[in-house]
Formats: C-alpha cells, structure tokens, sequence
C-alpha cells in the first residue's frame, strides 16, 4: 500500500478528513452549539487562564479518530487489538467526560484507569522488546505485564498533567503521533502508520481552536485518551519491531521528562501530589513573565527535536543511540536550568 499510489492517496483522504473533522467539530464545541456538551473550565489554582473555557475539547477529539478509524477500516484492515484499544478507552472516556462535568473522585479515576491498562493486557499486548538501545535490558516475562499497566497509567495521568496551557498538549500529540506514524512508515507497517496518522491529524484539528488565546480546552476526557493512546502506541510499536521502547519514549519525552521530573521533586518537598500545582516548567515560565507563545515556541521547538531523533533513532547503530540519549539528558538538564534562571531573575525584578 505504501508504494501503491492509490493507496498513498487513500492515506492523504483519511487525514485530511479526520482532520476536517476534527477542526469542524471544535468550532462548534467551542461555540456551545451543543447544550448538553457546554462544560466550562473556571480558572483555579493551577491554571494560566482568567476567564472560563469550554473544555470539551476531547469530544471533538474522540469524534474525529472514530471516524478516521472507520475510514481506516475500510482502506486496510486494522488489527483486532484495535478492538480492545477501544474497549480499554471507553471507561477512560466515560469517567474523564464525568469529571469534566462534576468532578470525579481521584481514586475512582485510579480504578478506571487500572481497570483500562489491565484490560489491554488480558488482550494480549505484551511488552517484549527492548527497553534501551542495542537491544538491552528486555523485562522479564514475569515482570513486564506489570510495567506495562504502570506505565499506562503514568502516561495517563502524566498528560493530564501537562495540559495546562494553550497549544502544549495538542501540539504534543502532532509531534509524537506524527514521528510514530513516520516510524511506521519507515518499517513498512501500514496499520501503525494508519493509526498513528489519525492520532496526528485529530490532534492537529483540535489545535484550530486551541492556539493561545485557546477557546477550547482537551478536558480531562482528552488529555486522558492521548496519554492512554500514547502508552498503547509506544508498546505496540515495541511489540511490532517498529522501534525500541526507548524511541517511542523519546517521541514523547518532553512531557514525560517534565512530569515525571516535577513529580519527583514535589515528592521529595513533601507536597501532595494529588493537589492542584504550578511546578510544571512551562508553567513556572509563563509566572516568570514569558508569554504563552513565547513558552509555546520554545516547546514545539524541543517537540520538534525529538521527534526528528525518535524518527532516525532506528538507523544509527547501538553507541550512536546511546550517544543520542546522553545528548537529550544534557538538553533537558539545561532546559531545567534556563527555567530556573528565567525564575530568578524574575524574582529579583519583583523584589
């Protein structure tokens, strides 16, 4: 199919249509075309917003990938696990919708969530490749299931997380979706590309009207499917030789390094991790005076970078990959110093 131009086309028309779909059911959520979907964020301790926004923003989302979906189905048939992929996001969707709407305890969110990354093991979706380049580091088959469940629902919670501003989690899932579409590509696997793909061009519909100043926010129904559909597409495509998990990782890792990175040091302050923050680095940047497309630039920028390296990942040998990691160690540990420089100069201008 990839060789074949009719097929080539058949690509393009399903991107461009769940693309369409995506940006046209945005515009119209962000109206309140819709009553019953007119849920609004109210600004809060942890936001960057001063004024309420609908944050419908995953139902528009979820509207575009079912129809890219069903597309996709009748262009090349998608593997069964696509079935327990939508089985697994149903409660995700239906539980985050809630919480959207009235607020959902954390603990019955945790449940749902291990209940969705439980499910995709039972189905079959196994964490067999390596963890680290040169093909090291393989999790035992005893422990895997386990890290599996565990970095599902890290990658759900985490993408929560870092949907805090304007354009970020949007443009994340572009890039991420995108590079692992193109990895696909480059494999010669035609459902990971198809899916992938319309991941991508969904997530790039929605940012239509999420660009700062945003009028429609993902919502926890949203951030908490691309965090699930990332998790599920980084193993798949371990499991299917596209890439090492480290690549998948890497496609992902400026909002798995942040997250994980401002969790670790909010545990060792002591503070309740369940509680609403502003500790993220974007978010300590926007309060240092940076504007919101200033801190976006820069962050499609980092998104950008690593996507490219996950994409040409694969073709460097095994010193080189690992070159590669130690590199983006280095970048993101003079990311976190620029942030803190940024902070303290703008502390001292306050003073």
């Amino acid at each position: 199919m990839l060789s074949d131009p009719i097929g080539l086309v058949w690509l393009l028309a399903i991107a461009l249509v769940t693309f369409g779909v995506s940006a046209v059911a945005t515009y119209v959520l962000s109206r309140g075309l819709v009553p019953f979907l007119r849920i609004l964020d109210h600004p809060n301790a942890r936001s960057l917003h001063a004024i309420p926004v609908p944050r419908t923003g995953g139902v528009a989302v979820i509207v575009a990938i079912a129809v890219g979906l069903s597309l996709a189905e009748i262009a090349s048939d998608l593997p069964p696990a696509m079935g327990w992929l939508l089985a697994a996001a149903a409660p995700i969707a239906i539980i985050s919708l809630l919480d959207d709407w009235r607020g959902v305890p954390v603990r019955a969110r945790l449940v749902a969530q291990l209940g969705s990354a439980i499910l995709l093991v039972i189905a079959g979706l196994s964490w067999n490749g390596p963890w680290l380049p040169g093909n090291s580091l393989t999790p035992p088959p005893w422990l895997a299931p386990v890290l599996m469940v565990l970095f599902i629902v890290w990658m759900i919670n985490l993408y929560n997380f870092m949907d805090g501003m304007d354009g970020l989690a949007g443009g994340m899932a572009v890039f991420g979706f995108g590079a692992l579409a193109l990895l696909g590509w480059q494999n010669g696997n035609v459902p990971y590309l198809l899916v992938n793909g319309i991941f991508c061009a969904s997530a790039l519909g929605f940012l239509t009207g999420n660009f700062p100043p945003a009028r429609i926010f993902l919502g926890d129904l949203g951030s908490a499917l691309l965090g699930l559909l990332a998790a599920v597409m980084i193993l798949w495509g371990t499991r299917a030789g596209v890439m090492g998990f480290w690549t998948g990782a890497l496609a992902f890792s400026p909002f798995i390094v942040d997250a994980t990175w401002t969790l670790l040091s909010r545990a060792t302050r002591g503070e309740r991790l369940w509680e609403a923050h502003r500790s993220h680095h974007y978010q300590r940047l926007v309060l240092a005076g940076w504007s919101r497309r200033r801190v976006l630039a820069r962050a499609y920028l980092l998104m950008a970078a690593a996507a490219a390296c996950a994409v040409a990942a694969p073709r460097l040998h095994g010193s080189e990959q690992w070159m590669l990691l130690a590199g983006w160690a280095m970048i993101y540990w003079l990311a976190h110093l620029r942030v803190e420089h940024s902070v303290r100069t703008a502390s001292g201008i306050a003073r």
